[in-house]
């Protein structure tokens, strides 16, 4: 994609101490770009612990606003290790002058786990006089001195992979070391770039949006939005038809899907310009925006969800409050009661099948009517 030189600069000016560049350069480069100072735009220190960088990737892979404008006119990212061009000493201080000198002036957003066992050393980043920082004592520091966190992606909200079982880095989510501070969870693996951005604009424009008891933005994690309930391939559940393999039609429970649990709006928003999904693309859904992810249902990602057989009815709405590892009583009575009516319904029409069949057999054996007609009126004749 061609860019200007105009909007070159202002792309750098919008990340302008992640690209390490001076306070001396700064000034000019603000002045040569028409950008006046940042004000307005949210100052982000974005730190990254045991992370697979999916989600800064997914973060520059918006599209409505693109990378360029969210730099540009939402937010200045002062550190990011993925896309700052800044290394060594020149990027530890940037999160250096963060924690002694802007105090309250930044929002820290978290993407990975924090390891604690080994007091931390799981997990280092950078030094300071020869000795490694842990990013648990990185997260710490920059926690106190934010006005507010983020923790974006599966990891930072729930501990993610890395914290999966036997865990033997002993890796937290965001939520469990942070304390004091308010905290938004962004989860997903990755999280989708609307999520992200959305949820930075709405803080800046407006404050802190409204969120579930899991601190979650309602408007992309609500209670309305059960991935379940809002699938494309509902009505072969509906239907009582399920794919035993990939590549089938009909819908993907006996395949592992989580959606009666998964609340997010990717059903309807879709990826990379709507043009896809999770089911869409032939895969599962497999419950990253929940706690539960990436093994805490009792099943694997590719294995159906335990003690029921069938999800939900089409009346049945999952609530984020509410719904976790095992389903409530009601929920599961109406789901044991619907098993129980496609059993009875399968049962009737297995033995409606039958009574054809033999029905079927028996006319085989019979000579036709017309047939013995023919036979007796040739008889008469002669």
């Amino acid at each position: 994609m061609l860019i200007t030189r105009k909007k070159f600069l202002q792309i750098f000016a919008g990340s302008v101490a992640g690209f390490a560049l001076s306070d001396l350069w700064l000034p000019k480069l603000l002045q040569a770009a028409n950008v006046k100072n940042g004000k307005g735009r949210l100052p982000i220190i974005w730190f990254q612990a045991q992370n697979c960088t999916g989600c800064p990737v997914s973060f520059i892979n918006t599209e409505y606003p693109s990378a360029e404008e969210v730099l540009i006119e939402v937010v200045t990212l002062e550190y990011n290790p993925t896309i700052m061009g800044a290394t060594g000493d020149i990027a530890i201080s940037v999160l250096e002058k963060a924690i002694s000198e802007e105090e309250g002036k930044f929002i820290l957003v978290i993407d990975g786990s924090i390891p604690v066992e080994a007091e931390g050393n799981f997990c280092n980043v950078g030094e300071i006089n020869g000795k490694s920082i842990t990013a648990l004592e990185w997260v710490e520091k920059l926690a106190s001195a934010a006005s507010a966190v983020i923790a974006v992606g599966s990891c930072a909200t729930w501990g993610g992979i890395p914290a999966a079982p036997p865990n033997p880095t002993k890796a937290k989510p965001a939520g469990d070391i942070i304390k004091g501070k308010p905290l938004i969870n962004i989860p997903g693996c990755p999280p989708h770039p609307d999520w992200i951005i959305g949820t930075l604009v709405h803080v800046l424009k407006y404050g802190m949006p409204k969120l579930d008891d899991l601190k979650r933005p309602e408007m992309f994690f609500g209670p309305d939005k059960v991935v379940h309930d809002n699938c494309e391939l509902r009505q072969y559940f509906d239907a009582g038809i399920f794919a035993k393999k990939f590549g089938e039609k009909g819908c993907l429970y006996e395949l592992g899907c989580k959606g009666p649990i998964a609340h997010c709006d990717i059903p309807t928003r879709g990826w990379n310009s709507s043009v896809s999904w999770c089911n869409r693309a032939g895969g599962p859904c497999i419950g990253c925006t929940e706690p539960t992810f990436p093994g805490g249902t009792g099943s694997g990602l590719y294995e159906k969800l335990p003690a029921v057989q069938v999800p939900g009815l089409a009346e049945i709405n999952a609530n984020a409050n509410t719904i976790g590892i095992a389903l409530g009583g009601a929920t599961a009575a109406a789901i044991a009661g619907h098993a129980i009516a496609r059993a009875v319904s399968t049962k009737k029409l297995k033995k409606k099948q039958n009574e054809s069949k033999s029905y079927s057999e028996i006319n085989k054996k019979k000579p036709d009517i017309q047939e013995e007609k023919s036979i007796s009126d040739k008889e008469e004749s002669r």
